[in-house]
């Protein structure tokens, strides 16, 4: 396969040269794009959080007075704490047909290479608009997006399909799980732990909730229900981290820990969750309020996205296996903004270069390959878009 466009490997640089870990910022990037998109007559929207520290951008290249199809990216990637890198993690690294860098798989490099083809879009004369929604802070629960989507509710001109690029080695998926998550804080009463019948251990209470969250998770593995489509097939929970305690010599007055259930479109995740709630208060709470009435479980929220059941015959689904050439649909167990747009009523599916296996490990790679695939993608919906293309199917 060619080598991909110096153009395009020139902006996968520039972007993962400027980090954008969720924690920090994503303005001089955002702020680069907008003045890179102004420099070629676009303007672009940029929709703010309520920090003024962070953004989206949203822009059209074509008519305004049309929908036309989104491209979907977002622009934060997850820390490299911890991780030991053999190369800067944001300083590009090509070797071996690949190029190292955080965030060349999750997801700059789509990002990089819509932009790099925003001359060719233009110089197309688009009769359908190309739409750029590249977003904040997906790695920490999709929030940047659900901001853009309530701002694109209010607009005249809504898109009329969106395209999430993230990485699924261009293969069209129309179905991916939806995913909530809590944080559980119990309180317990502390006293010496030479007089455990004095206090309420929140350590304790909270393994055995914790527990509980496990039979259920093996509940689903074990009963389902299954959709060999995903992988795992079936709803997961699972505990991710755990805090709690100061002392061995003290009964533990505090613990908290996060969870999560990621889940089938068709499995009720509500439910789920009351299951859990439930055993909290009325298995393991009297217990603890025994010994004092202010113990107890608070339950909160800390992100929630909802899965991606697009109809295989929808069109936007046609026009994807169009361009990438694929007879069929996939789909997948990790989770995109793509459910947020089409819960919005914009048609969606998630199609990207690299693969998932590579997101959030140290030495993250893309090969160049699949940046080429990309092209190749990008080169066939230029031929679409442009007046008297072949008709979009969506």
């Amino acid at each position: 396969m060619a080598r991909p466009r110096t153009e395009t490997l020139d902006m996968i640089r520039r972007l993962i040269e400027m980090p954008t870990v969720s924690r920090d910022s994503n303005l001089d990037l955002i702020h680069w794009i907008r003045d890179h998109l102004k420099s070629m007559g676009v303007d672009a929207t940029l929709v703010h959080d309520e920090t003024g520290k962070k953004a989206n951008l949203y822009a059209t290249l074509g008519p305004q007075d049309r929908p036309g199809i989104v491209l979907s990216g977002h622009t934060d990637v997850v820390p490299i704490d911890g991780q030991e890198w053999s190369t800067d993690p944001f300083r590009i690294v090509e070797k071996d047909g690949r190029l190292y860098g955080r965030g060349t798989a999750d997801m700059k490099s789509f990002v990089a290479i819509a932009l790099a083809y925003a001359p060719k879009f233009l110089a197309a004369n688009p009769e359908t608009p190309i739409h750029y929604a590249f977003t904040y802070d997906e790695e920490v629960g999709c929030l940047g997006a659900k901001r853009l989507i309530e701002v694109l509710k209010q607009m005249p001109v809504k898109p009329k399909a969106c395209i999430v690029g993230e990485p699924t080695e261009m293969q069209v998926i129309a179905q991916h799980k939806g995913k909530k998550s809590w944080r559980v804080d119990v309180r317990g009463f502390e006293c010496h732990s030479s007089l455990t019948h004095l206090g309420a251990n929140a350590v304790e209470a909270a393994a055995e909730l914790i527990a509980f969250i496990k039979s259920l998770a093996r509940g689903k593995r074990d009963n389902g229900p299954f959709d060999a489509g995903f992988a795992p097939p079936y709803t997961s929970l699972h505990t991710g981290v755990v805090n709690g305690g100061t002392a061995l010599n003290i009964v533990p007055k505090d613990c908290s820990f996060l969870w999560e259930i990621r889940y089938l479109p068709q499995d009720d995740v509500d439910a789920l969750y009351a299951e859990v709630v439930a055993y909290a208060k009325t298995r393991l709470e009297p217990e603890l309020k025994a010994i004092d009435p202010s113990c107890g479980f608070t339950f909160t929220q800390i992100s929630g996205f909802p899965g991606l059941a697009t109809d295989e015959d929808a069109g936007v689904v046609a026009l994807a296996m169009a361009l990438t050439g694929a007879n069929g649909v996939k789909k997948v167990a990790f989770g995109t903004e793509a459910g947020l747009f089409s819960e919005s009523g914009i048609p969606t599916i998630v199609c990207g270069p690299g693969n998932i296996e590579q997101a959030h490990k140290p030495d993250e790679f893309i090969e160049l390959s699949q940046i080429a695939l990309c092209e190749a993608f990008m080169d066939r919906l230029v031929e679409r878009v442009k007046a008297g293309g072949a008709a979009l199917p969506v």
